[in-house]
Protein backbone atom coordinates (compact mmCIF):
# COMPACT_ATOMS: atom_id res chain seq x y z
CA UNK A 1 0.00 0.00 0.00
CA UNK A 2 2.01 3.25 -1.34
CA UNK A 3 1.52 5.68 1.71
CA UNK A 4 2.41 9.51 0.72
CA UNK A 5 3.32 12.37 3.27
CA UNK A 6 0.96 15.72 2.79
CA UNK A 7 1.49 17.06 6.22
CA UNK A 8 4.24 17.50 8.63
CA UNK A 9 3.96 20.72 10.32
CA UNK A 10 4.81 20.62 14.18
CA UNK A 11 3.07 17.78 15.71
CA UNK A 12 0.46 17.83 12.65
CA UNK A 13 0.67 14.82 10.54
CA UNK A 14 -1.32 13.65 7.22
CA UNK A 15 -0.45 10.83 4.97
CA UNK A 16 -2.32 9.71 1.94
CA UNK A 17 -2.51 6.21 1.29
CA UNK A 18 -3.49 3.87 -2.06
CA UNK A 19 -4.37 0.49 -2.16
CA UNK A 20 -5.02 -0.04 -5.79
CA UNK A 21 -7.65 -2.58 -6.97
CA UNK A 22 -5.37 -5.66 -8.06
CA UNK A 23 -4.24 -5.18 -4.31
CA UNK A 24 -7.56 -5.11 -2.89
CA UNK A 25 -8.35 -8.16 -5.03
CA UNK A 26 -5.35 -10.32 -3.60
CA UNK A 27 -6.07 -9.35 -0.23
CA UNK A 28 -10.15 -10.52 -1.19
CA UNK A 29 -9.16 -13.68 -2.89
CA UNK A 30 -6.63 -14.46 0.36
CA UNK A 31 -9.44 -14.12 2.87
CA UNK A 32 -11.54 -16.66 0.16
CA UNK A 33 -8.40 -18.96 -0.14
CA UNK A 34 -8.23 -19.11 3.92
CA UNK A 35 -12.16 -20.10 4.24
CA UNK A 36 -12.40 -22.56 1.18
CA UNK A 37 -11.24 -25.64 3.19
CA UNK A 38 -14.53 -24.96 5.44
CA UNK A 39 -17.03 -23.65 3.03
CA UNK A 40 -20.17 -26.35 1.82
CA UNK A 41 -22.31 -25.78 -1.58
CA UNK A 42 -24.61 -28.05 -2.90
CA UNK A 43 -22.99 -29.75 -6.00
CA UNK A 44 -19.45 -29.66 -4.42
CA UNK A 45 -17.29 -31.28 -1.50
CA UNK A 46 -16.64 -29.59 1.38
CA UNK A 47 -13.69 -27.39 0.56
CA UNK A 48 -13.72 -27.64 -3.50
CA UNK A 49 -15.83 -25.20 -3.89
CA UNK A 50 -14.30 -22.84 -7.07
CA UNK A 51 -12.17 -19.33 -6.21
CA UNK A 52 -14.28 -18.06 -9.20
CA UNK A 53 -18.00 -19.18 -7.27
CA UNK A 54 -16.35 -18.28 -3.71
CA UNK A 55 -16.04 -14.77 -5.39
CA UNK A 56 -19.01 -14.57 -6.84
CA UNK A 57 -21.16 -15.55 -4.05
CA UNK A 58 -19.09 -14.00 -1.02
CA UNK A 59 -17.17 -11.38 -2.74
CA UNK A 60 -19.03 -8.44 -1.79
CA UNK A 61 -19.36 -10.30 1.71
CA UNK A 62 -15.32 -10.02 2.40
CA UNK A 63 -14.43 -6.76 0.32
CA UNK A 64 -14.90 -4.62 3.36
CA UNK A 65 -13.01 -6.60 5.79
CA UNK A 66 -10.21 -6.87 3.29
CA UNK A 67 -10.13 -3.26 2.95
CA UNK A 68 -10.11 -2.20 6.59
CA UNK A 69 -7.48 -5.05 7.41
CA UNK A 70 -5.02 -3.25 4.50
CA UNK A 71 -5.90 0.40 5.82
CA UNK A 72 -5.35 -1.12 9.18
CA UNK A 73 -2.03 -2.48 8.38
CA UNK A 74 -0.92 0.16 6.58
CA UNK A 75 -1.36 2.41 9.72
CA UNK A 76 0.42 0.10 11.87
CA UNK A 77 3.22 -0.02 9.67
CA UNK A 78 3.39 3.42 9.43
CA UNK A 79 3.69 4.19 12.81
CA UNK A 80 6.75 1.16 13.25
CA UNK A 81 8.04 2.93 10.43
CA UNK A 82 8.20 6.56 11.17
CA UNK A 83 8.26 5.67 15.54
CA UNK A 84 5.46 8.36 15.66
CA UNK A 85 3.22 8.04 18.53
CA UNK A 86 -0.16 9.45 17.64
CA UNK A 87 -1.64 11.85 20.41
CA UNK A 88 -4.94 10.19 19.75
CA UNK A 89 -6.71 7.95 16.96
CA UNK A 90 -5.88 8.94 13.89
CA UNK A 91 -8.80 10.43 11.98
CA UNK A 92 -9.43 8.30 8.76
CA UNK A 93 -11.27 9.43 5.62
CA UNK A 94 -11.87 7.84 1.92
CA UNK A 95 -11.27 10.50 -0.34
CA UNK A 96 -12.98 9.03 -3.38
CA UNK A 97 -16.29 8.71 -1.38
CA UNK A 98 -17.62 7.60 -5.46
CA UNK A 99 -15.45 4.54 -5.14
CA UNK A 100 -17.24 1.52 -6.52
CA UNK A 101 -15.50 -2.28 -7.05
CA UNK A 102 -12.78 -2.33 -9.93
CA UNK A 103 -11.51 1.54 -8.55
CA UNK A 104 -8.36 1.96 -6.44
CA UNK A 105 -8.99 3.11 -2.53
CA UNK A 106 -7.46 6.82 -1.58
CA UNK A 107 -7.55 6.86 2.04
CA UNK A 108 -6.42 9.87 4.26
CA UNK A 109 -4.89 9.68 7.73
CA UNK A 110 -4.19 12.51 9.37
CA UNK A 111 -3.42 13.07 13.48
CA UNK A 112 -1.13 14.50 16.12
CA UNK A 113 2.17 13.22 17.18
CA UNK A 114 3.44 12.69 20.87
CA UNK A 115 6.19 14.81 21.05
CA UNK A 116 9.76 13.70 22.39
CA UNK A 117 9.74 14.51 25.84
CA UNK A 118 13.05 16.03 26.93
CA UNK A 119 15.18 14.00 29.49
CA UNK A 120 14.86 16.17 32.94
CA UNK A 121 17.90 16.76 35.29
CA UNK A 122 16.44 15.96 38.52
CA UNK A 123 20.22 16.13 40.84
CA UNK A 124 19.60 20.00 41.70
CA UNK A 125 15.72 19.56 42.92
CA UNK A 126 14.89 19.80 46.46
CA UNK A 127 12.19 19.93 48.53
CA UNK A 128 10.88 20.46 52.18
CA UNK A 129 8.52 17.45 53.03
CA UNK A 130 6.23 18.72 56.08
CA UNK A 131 6.10 16.77 59.24
CA UNK A 132 3.37 17.22 61.24
CA UNK A 133 3.01 15.20 64.88
CA UNK A 134 -0.41 14.58 66.40
CA UNK A 135 -0.40 16.63 70.07
CA UNK A 136 -2.35 16.13 73.15
CA UNK A 137 -4.61 18.67 71.74
CA UNK A 138 -5.35 17.24 68.79
CA UNK A 139 -5.95 14.06 70.10
CA UNK A 140 -8.11 15.25 72.97
CA UNK A 141 -9.94 17.19 69.99
CA UNK A 142 -10.62 14.57 68.05
CA UNK A 143 -11.96 12.39 71.51
CA UNK A 144 -14.47 14.49 71.86
CA UNK A 145 -16.02 14.28 68.19
CA UNK A 146 -15.98 10.71 68.42
CA UNK A 147 -17.81 11.73 71.95
CA UNK A 148 -20.31 13.58 70.19
CA UNK A 149 -21.01 10.86 67.59
CA UNK A 150 -21.14 8.46 70.07
CA UNK A 151 -23.83 10.65 72.13
CA UNK A 152 -26.90 9.28 73.86
CA UNK A 153 -30.00 10.95 75.10
CA UNK A 154 -31.38 11.49 78.47
CA UNK A 155 -34.94 13.24 79.40
CA UNK A 156 -35.54 16.76 79.06
CA UNK A 157 -37.22 18.83 82.12
CA UNK A 158 -40.82 17.76 82.19
CA UNK A 159 -43.15 20.19 80.28
CA UNK A 160 -39.58 20.77 78.09
CA UNK A 161 -40.57 21.27 74.25
CA UNK A 162 -38.81 19.24 71.34
CA UNK A 163 -36.20 20.79 69.54
CA UNK A 164 -34.68 19.46 66.43
CA UNK A 165 -31.49 17.35 67.09
CA UNK A 166 -33.84 16.16 70.33
CA UNK A 167 -35.11 12.30 70.60
CA UNK A 168 -38.75 11.63 70.99
CA UNK A 169 -40.10 8.59 72.32
CA UNK A 170 -43.46 7.65 70.59
CA UNK A 171 -46.05 5.34 69.51
CA UNK A 172 -47.63 5.95 66.07
CA UNK A 173 -50.31 4.31 63.93
CA UNK A 174 -50.44 5.46 60.35
CA UNK A 175 -53.33 5.43 58.27
CA UNK A 176 -54.70 5.53 54.57
CA UNK A 177 -57.67 6.74 53.63
CA UNK A 178 -58.54 6.07 57.41
CA UNK A 179 -57.72 2.50 57.22
CA UNK A 180 -53.92 1.20 58.73
CA UNK A 181 -51.36 0.04 56.59
CA UNK A 182 -48.72 -2.61 57.25
CA UNK A 183 -45.74 -1.16 58.58
CA UNK A 184 -47.47 2.01 59.51
CA UNK A 185 -47.55 1.21 63.33
CA UNK A 186 -44.92 0.60 65.90
CA UNK A 187 -44.39 1.44 69.82
CA UNK A 188 -41.64 2.84 71.57
CA UNK A 189 -39.81 4.30 68.63
CA UNK A 190 -36.61 6.27 69.47
CA UNK A 191 -36.53 9.51 66.53
CA UNK A 192 -33.70 11.69 66.46
CA UNK A 193 -35.68 15.01 64.80
CA UNK A 194 -33.61 16.24 62.21
CA UNK A 195 -31.94 12.77 61.12
CA UNK A 196 -34.27 12.58 58.13
CA UNK A 197 -35.00 8.79 58.92
CA UNK A 198 -38.87 9.03 58.40
CA UNK A 199 -40.75 10.50 55.46
CA UNK A 200 -40.17 13.97 54.20
CA UNK A 201 -42.18 16.75 56.45
CA UNK A 202 -42.66 13.61 59.32
CA UNK A 203 -40.32 15.14 61.88
CA UNK A 204 -40.40 18.41 61.28
CA UNK A 205 -44.33 18.79 62.64
CA UNK A 206 -43.28 17.05 65.64
CA UNK A 207 -40.77 19.96 66.54
CA UNK A 208 -42.07 21.29 69.75
CA UNK A 209 -43.96 17.95 71.73
CA UNK A 210 -44.23 17.68 74.97
CA UNK A 211 -44.41 14.46 76.83
CA UNK A 212 -48.00 12.55 76.73
CA UNK A 213 -49.02 14.81 73.96
CA UNK A 214 -51.03 13.78 71.01
CA UNK A 215 -50.21 14.43 67.68
CA UNK A 216 -51.31 13.80 64.02
CA UNK A 217 -49.02 14.38 61.42
CA UNK A 218 -50.22 14.35 57.98
CA UNK A 219 -47.51 13.48 55.15
CA UNK A 220 -47.44 12.53 51.71
CA UNK A 221 -45.24 9.46 50.91
CA UNK A 222 -43.19 10.11 47.56
CA UNK A 223 -44.15 9.01 44.16
CA UNK A 224 -41.05 7.07 43.63
CA UNK A 225 -41.95 4.69 47.41
CA UNK A 226 -40.77 1.33 47.43
CA UNK A 227 -44.46 0.50 48.45
CA UNK A 228 -46.02 1.04 45.10
CA UNK A 229 -49.60 0.63 47.00
CA UNK A 230 -48.50 3.45 49.12
CA UNK A 231 -46.32 5.38 46.79
CA UNK A 232 -47.82 9.66 45.83
CA UNK A 233 -50.63 9.14 48.82
CA UNK A 234 -51.64 10.89 51.65
CA UNK A 235 -51.11 9.57 55.36
CA UNK A 236 -51.87 10.60 58.50
CA UNK A 237 -49.89 9.29 61.43
CA UNK A 238 -51.49 9.59 64.91
CA UNK A 239 -48.78 9.79 67.55
CA UNK A 240 -48.40 9.57 71.34
CA UNK A 241 -45.18 11.42 72.46
CA UNK A 242 -44.03 8.77 75.84
CA UNK A 243 -40.59 10.78 75.82
CA UNK A 244 -38.82 14.05 74.86
CA UNK A 245 -34.85 13.49 75.49
CA UNK A 246 -31.79 15.54 74.64
CA UNK A 247 -28.70 14.49 73.28
CA UNK A 248 -25.44 14.06 75.25
CA UNK A 249 -22.07 13.17 74.39
CA UNK A 250 -20.97 10.45 75.73
CA UNK A 251 -18.28 10.26 78.62
CA UNK A 252 -14.51 9.45 77.60
CA UNK A 253 -13.92 6.68 79.05
CA UNK A 254 -13.03 3.11 78.61
CA UNK A 255 -16.43 2.20 77.50
CA UNK A 256 -15.99 4.94 74.71
CA UNK A 257 -12.97 2.97 73.60
CA UNK A 258 -15.02 -0.27 73.70
CA UNK A 259 -17.52 0.87 72.12
CA UNK A 260 -14.80 2.05 69.00
CA UNK A 261 -13.02 -1.55 68.91
CA UNK A 262 -10.25 -0.84 71.27
CA UNK A 263 -9.53 -2.14 74.63
CA UNK A 264 -9.17 1.27 77.08
CA UNK A 265 -8.88 4.45 76.46
CA UNK A 266 -5.03 4.51 76.06
CA UNK A 267 -5.56 2.60 73.37
CA UNK A 268 -8.07 4.35 71.47
CA UNK A 269 -5.81 7.92 72.16
CA UNK A 270 -2.89 5.83 70.44
CA UNK A 271 -5.35 4.56 67.47
CA UNK A 272 -6.80 8.46 66.85
CA UNK A 273 -3.07 9.90 67.34
CA UNK A 274 -1.97 6.88 64.36
CA UNK A 275 -5.04 8.00 62.20
CA UNK A 276 -4.11 11.94 62.60
CA UNK A 277 -0.58 11.37 61.83
CA UNK A 278 -1.47 9.13 58.63
CA UNK A 279 -3.93 12.15 57.72
CA UNK A 280 -1.21 14.40 58.15
CA UNK A 281 1.63 12.66 56.06
CA UNK A 282 -1.53 12.23 53.01
CA UNK A 283 -1.59 15.86 53.45
CA UNK A 284 1.94 16.78 53.46
CA UNK A 285 1.92 14.31 50.46
CA UNK A 286 0.02 16.79 48.70
CA UNK A 287 1.75 19.51 49.33
CA UNK A 288 5.11 17.89 48.08
CA UNK A 289 3.42 16.77 45.39
CA UNK A 290 2.43 20.51 44.07
CA UNK A 291 6.07 21.25 45.07
CA UNK A 292 8.07 18.57 42.54
CA UNK A 293 5.33 19.44 39.96
CA UNK A 294 6.15 22.87 39.78
CA UNK A 295 9.92 22.29 39.87
CA UNK A 296 9.30 19.84 36.73
CA UNK A 297 7.05 22.42 34.82
CA UNK A 298 10.29 24.68 35.52
CA UNK A 299 12.52 22.53 34.24
CA UNK A 300 10.88 21.43 30.59
CA UNK A 301 9.40 22.75 27.44
CA UNK A 302 8.42 21.49 24.58
CA UNK A 303 5.37 21.35 21.90
CA UNK A 304 2.25 20.24 22.54
CA UNK A 305 -0.23 18.32 20.43
CA UNK A 306 -2.71 21.09 20.23
CA UNK A 307 -6.07 18.85 20.40
CA UNK A 308 -4.84 17.48 23.66
CA UNK A 309 -4.45 21.15 25.05
CA UNK A 310 -7.99 21.94 23.50
CA UNK A 311 -9.77 19.59 25.14
CA UNK A 312 -8.05 19.52 28.49
CA UNK A 313 -8.82 22.82 28.61
CA UNK A 314 -12.71 22.72 27.81
CA UNK A 315 -12.74 19.70 30.78
CA UNK A 316 -10.99 22.52 33.34
CA UNK A 317 -13.70 25.49 32.09
CA UNK A 318 -16.51 22.93 32.35
CA UNK A 319 -15.95 21.38 35.71
CA UNK A 320 -14.82 24.98 37.08
CA UNK A 321 -18.38 26.10 35.91
CA UNK A 322 -20.03 23.48 37.98
CA UNK A 323 -18.07 23.93 41.03
CA UNK A 324 -19.64 27.50 40.40
CA UNK A 325 -23.03 26.46 39.99
CA UNK A 326 -23.35 23.56 42.15
CA UNK A 327 -26.81 23.24 41.72
CA UNK A 328 -26.28 22.26 37.89
CA UNK A 329 -25.93 18.17 38.10
CA UNK A 330 -26.69 17.52 34.54
CA UNK A 331 -25.14 18.89 31.52
CA UNK A 332 -28.59 20.85 29.71
CA UNK A 333 -26.42 24.05 29.96
CA UNK A 334 -25.03 26.83 27.78
CA UNK A 335 -21.62 25.83 25.64
CA UNK A 336 -19.02 26.69 28.56
CA UNK A 337 -15.69 28.52 26.16
CA UNK A 338 -12.08 27.66 27.56
CA UNK A 339 -10.52 31.17 28.57
CA UNK A 340 -6.80 32.23 28.25
CA UNK A 341 -6.36 30.94 31.93
CA UNK A 342 -7.88 27.42 31.25
CA UNK A 343 -5.48 27.13 28.22
CA UNK A 344 -2.67 27.69 30.14
CA UNK A 345 -3.77 25.75 32.91
CA UNK A 346 -4.76 22.98 30.43
CA UNK A 347 -0.77 23.23 28.85
CA UNK A 348 0.48 22.59 32.12
CA UNK A 349 -1.64 19.66 32.91
CA UNK A 350 -1.05 18.00 29.36
CA UNK A 351 2.88 18.68 29.45
CA UNK A 352 3.45 17.48 32.81
CA UNK A 353 1.41 14.28 32.25
CA UNK A 354 3.49 13.62 29.35
CA UNK A 355 6.67 14.25 31.27
CA UNK A 356 5.40 12.00 33.83
CA UNK A 357 4.45 9.13 31.92
CA UNK A 358 7.82 9.61 29.77
CA UNK A 359 9.38 9.18 33.30
CA UNK A 360 7.33 6.34 34.38
CA UNK A 361 8.12 4.41 31.01
CA UNK A 362 11.78 4.80 31.13
CA UNK A 363 11.92 3.49 34.87
CA UNK A 364 9.88 0.94 34.08
CA UNK A 365 6.86 1.08 36.27
CA UNK A 366 3.93 -0.78 35.98
CA UNK A 367 0.92 -0.65 37.67
CA UNK A 368 0.03 -4.36 39.04
CA UNK A 369 -3.02 -6.51 38.74
CA UNK A 370 -2.89 -6.86 42.58
CA UNK A 371 -3.04 -3.00 42.75
CA UNK A 372 -6.21 -2.50 40.08
CA UNK A 373 -8.02 -4.49 41.95
CA UNK A 374 -7.56 -3.29 45.13
CA UNK A 375 -8.47 0.18 42.84
CA UNK A 376 -11.67 -1.82 41.55
CA UNK A 377 -12.64 -2.83 44.95
CA UNK A 378 -12.28 0.79 46.23
CA UNK A 379 -14.37 1.85 43.45
CA UNK A 380 -17.29 -0.77 44.04
CA UNK A 381 -17.67 -0.07 47.55
CA UNK A 382 -19.74 3.06 46.26
CA UNK A 383 -22.35 0.75 44.93
CA UNK A 384 -23.82 -1.65 47.68
CA UNK A 385 -25.20 -4.67 46.72
CA UNK A 386 -24.12 -4.19 43.13
CA UNK A 387 -20.39 -4.99 43.10
CA UNK A 388 -20.32 -7.66 40.86
CA UNK A 389 -22.12 -5.38 37.96
CA UNK A 390 -19.37 -2.96 38.80
CA UNK A 391 -16.39 -5.28 38.36
CA UNK A 392 -17.77 -6.77 35.11
CA UNK A 393 -18.42 -3.36 34.14
CA UNK A 394 -14.57 -2.51 34.42
CA UNK A 395 -13.30 -5.61 32.73
CA UNK A 396 -15.43 -5.26 30.07
CA UNK A 397 -14.49 -1.42 29.77
CA UNK A 398 -11.03 -0.01 28.94
CA UNK A 399 -11.53 3.30 28.90
CA UNK A 400 -13.07 2.83 32.96
CA UNK A 401 -9.77 0.83 33.21
CA UNK A 402 -7.89 3.20 32.38
CA UNK A 403 -9.15 5.54 34.29
CA UNK A 404 -8.35 3.73 37.52
CA UNK A 405 -4.97 2.73 36.03
CA UNK A 406 -3.75 6.32 35.49
CA UNK A 407 -4.01 7.62 39.25
CA UNK A 408 -1.64 4.57 40.38
CA UNK A 409 0.85 4.95 37.64
CA UNK A 410 0.89 8.80 38.32
CA UNK A 411 1.32 7.90 42.22
CA UNK A 412 4.17 5.54 41.44
CA UNK A 413 5.78 7.81 39.30
CA UNK A 414 5.72 10.33 41.64
CA UNK A 415 7.23 8.16 44.37
CA UNK A 416 10.21 7.07 41.92
CA UNK A 417 11.13 10.72 41.01
CA UNK A 418 10.44 11.56 45.52
CA UNK A 419 13.61 9.00 45.58
CA UNK A 420 15.85 10.40 42.91
CA UNK A 421 15.91 14.46 44.66
CA UNK A 422 16.75 15.96 47.89
CA UNK A 423 14.37 16.02 50.49
CA UNK A 424 15.04 17.32 54.10
CA UNK A 425 12.52 17.15 56.68
CA UNK A 426 10.93 20.22 58.39
CA UNK A 427 8.48 19.38 61.20
CA UNK A 428 5.06 22.11 61.41
CA UNK A 429 2.03 22.78 63.12
CA UNK A 430 -1.23 21.46 62.00
CA UNK A 431 -2.61 24.89 61.07
CA UNK A 432 0.37 25.58 58.99
CA UNK A 433 -0.03 22.77 57.10
CA UNK A 434 -3.53 23.19 56.84
CA UNK A 435 -3.11 26.58 55.22
CA UNK A 436 -0.46 24.77 52.55
CA UNK A 437 -2.69 22.27 51.52
CA UNK A 438 -5.85 25.01 51.33
CA UNK A 439 -3.02 27.07 49.29
CA UNK A 440 -3.27 24.19 46.39
CA UNK A 441 -6.76 25.44 45.92
CA UNK A 442 -5.84 28.91 44.63
CA UNK A 443 -2.67 27.90 42.11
Amino acid sequence: MQVTETLNEGLKRSYTMKLTADELDAKVMDKLKEAQPDIEMKGFRKGKVPLPLLKKQFGQRVLGEAMQEAVDGAMSQHFADSGDRPAGEPAVRMINEDWKEGDDVDVEMSYEALPDVPDVDLSDVSLEKPVVKADDAAVDEALGNLAQSAQDFKDRRKGSKAKDGDQVVIDFVGKVDGEAFDGGSAEDYPLVLGSDSFIPGFEEQLVGVKVDEEKAVTVNFPEEYQAEHLAGKEAVFDCTVKAVKEPVAAEIDDALAQKYGADDLEALKGQIRERLEAEYAGAARAVMKRGLLDALDAKVNFELPPTMVEVEAKQIAHQLWHDDNPDVEGHDHPEIEATEEHTQLAERRVRLGLLLADLGQKAEVEVTDAEMTQAVMEQARQYPGQEREFFEFVQKNPQMQQQLRAPIFEDKVIDHVFAQITTTEKEISKDELQKAVEALDDL
